[in-house]
């Protein structure tokens, strides 16, 4: 038998310490939870002082989300198996290979052997950990349910980081052969009818009017060159930063949305986001309004936020949300009907589960054919532009060699 030294949260949320005798820690750690204490941390009085939770902090730099995956699928695998939370911090700290989130950890680790919960400890690291994250944590704790919110959080993340990579890799081809375009259209316009233009003029032969206008935009391309490369470089920066104002980020949602092929893949992406994020939060015991507040700073689209701030106060004034979920035109209607069962059946987080999955299969379908659906527009846009230049050059010295014969 040894002695331990233990603190644990009792059945109110306080912070009880004491000491008790035992084979090993795991039954130290089984006798807490058979008295009703939630083990926060348990020390054998023999043994050394615990390390000390790790070095010198690295703020301001980013955690992977496949690391905060892995953190959270094996914070939960612990949990479960009912290690008690500090020990389970400190075996996560050796393990990861993010320095980062090693000093993140080893501090939440001296935060909840002080007494702290849990999630106020990861809401003093709001770079790393979001609202949700917090929340649902928090909630776990409460519900005694934190290795089931914790394997949720991991899946959810998993679920929005392969949504935004196949979107991001869906586009990657036909904007590389957009840019290509561009590209060949500039290189002719500025290089190869600039060397025409001679030939053109020592000739004496009336030119058609598309060539002449040709003519005269490879000349303003040339003389300008510059002046265009420079205002191109300048536009992008100034378009960048005001999309990353507040009003900026608005428009460029706004549009975004109202956009051929994009806008119906984004409005699918979003209807993803929201019904996955609700239904974790539901599922987690945290209540609607709270769910709603958190879904909405979780999707990121200023669209949806206007709409979840509608919904929030259609809920706060006693309307179910289903209401004004119908109203809106970013909502496919099946949404809206799925929500209005899920809440007359009391399996709102079910229901939206299922509607998750359901628009997640549907992204995939549509981004697997996206760069089909791109491809052959840019060819054409492409095809278009060469064959302008084409006829507008081709046409004149073919009428030259016409009549030198």
């Amino acid at each position: 038998m040894a002695n331990f030294n233990y603190s644990a949260r009792n059945k109110t949320g306080g912070i009880e310490k004491g000491s008790l005798f035992a084979a090993d820690r795991a039954a130290a750690t089984a006798n807490l939870i058979s008295k009703g204490f939630a083990p926060i941390l348990v020390k054998e009085v023999e043994a050394g002082a615990a390390k000390g939770g790790g070095g010198k902090f690295t703020f301001g730099q980013k955690v992977k989300l496949s690391d905060k995956v892995i953190f959270s699928r094996q914070f939960s695998t612990m949990i479960n198996a009912g290690v008690p939370i500090v020990q389970s911090l400190a075996i996560l700290k050796e393990q990861t290979e993010s320095k980062v989130l090693a000093s993140v950890v080893a501090d939440l680790s001296k935060q909840v052997e002080g007494g702290s919960t849990l999630a106020n400890a990861l809401a003093a690291h709001p770079k790393i950990f979001s609202p949700i994250f917090i929340n649902m944590v928090r909630a776990g704790e409460t519900g005694g349910i934190l290795d089931e919110v914790l394997d949720r959080l991991a899946l959810q993340q998993e679920k929005d980081a392969a949504i935004v990579a196949k979107l991001k890799g869906a586009l990657t081809y036909p904007g590389l052969l957009f840019g290509v375009a561009i590209s060949v259209f500039f290189l002719m316009m500025t290089v190869i009818v600039p060397k025409l233009t001679a030939v053109f003029a020592d000739s004496g032969t009336k030119l058609p009017i598309y060539t002449v206008i040709l003519l005269a935009i490879s000349h303003f391309l040339v003389k300008f060159a510059f002046i265009i490369i420079a205002g191109a470089i300048g536009g992008g920066i100034t378009f960048i930063r005001y999309i990353h104002t507040p009003k900026g980020k608005r428009w460029l949602d706004y549009t975004l949305v109202k956009m051929p092929i994009f806008g119906p893949i984004l409005i699918k992406v979003n209807v993803a986001r929201f019904a996955r994020t609700f239904s974790s939060l539901m599922s987690s015991g945290i209540s609607v309004l709270d769910a709603i507040s958190a879904t909405r700073d979780a999707i990121g689209s200023t669209v949806y936020e206007d709409i979840l701030d509608d919904v929030a106060k259609a809920v706060k004034n006693g309307h179910p949300m289903s209401e004004t979920v119908r109203a809106s035109k970013y909502f496919p209607p099946i949404v809206g009907q799925m929500i209005a069962v899920g809440e007359e059946t009391g399996q709102l987080d079910e229901i939206l589960l299922k509607l998750a999955v359901f628009y997640e299969g549907e992204v995939d379908t549509v981004v697997a054919s996206l760069s089909s659906i791109l491809e052959p527009i840019i060819i054409i846009v492409l095809g278009g532009m060469v064959g302008i230049i084409a006829v507008a050059v081709i046409g004149p010295i073919a009428a030259l060699e016409g009549g030198q014969q």
